[in-house]
């Protein structure tokens, strides 16, 4: 089962992740830079989310992803942790959102960590 603690290790895997809490839930950024939450009561993330791309993902899959009305506005994008279909999921959609925050010169030294590949590559 996907919980908190594996969203936990997953997210601090990568490089240059810190977690830090913020509005009463952990945080987790890279470089300073913001690029997923757990909020709530722990059953789903917010990551980031380009909106052309949310609305595809919204339409295609909207029992796994979403958008609270407060966060209409902004490039993030909810996920159901218990509609995921394993780790290596979790794993892709949250490598996408730390390279979204990354500086580049972190995404030039793990040219191996993409959705799919192998953390710290």
């Amino acid at each position: 089962m996907i919980d908190a603690e594996v969203v936990r290790r997953v997210a601090l895997s990568l490089p240059e992740t810190a977690e830090k809490e913020a509005w009463s839930m952990p945080t987790f950024r890279v470089a300073g830079r913001m690029f997923l939450t757990v909020p709530d009561d722990e059953t789903s993330i917010a990551v980031r989310c380009p909106k052309l791309e949310r609305t595809e993902l919204i339409a295609a899959e909207p029992e796994k992803f979403w958008v609270p009305p407060h966060e209409a506005g902004s490039a993030w994008v909810r996920v159901r942790l218990a509609a995921l279909e394993d780790v290596d999921e979790l794993r892709d959609i949250v490598v996408d959102s730390w390279r979204q925050a990354a500086p580049p010169r972190l995404a030039e030294q793990h040219p191996g960590l993409r959705p799919g590949g192998v953390a710290g590559g």
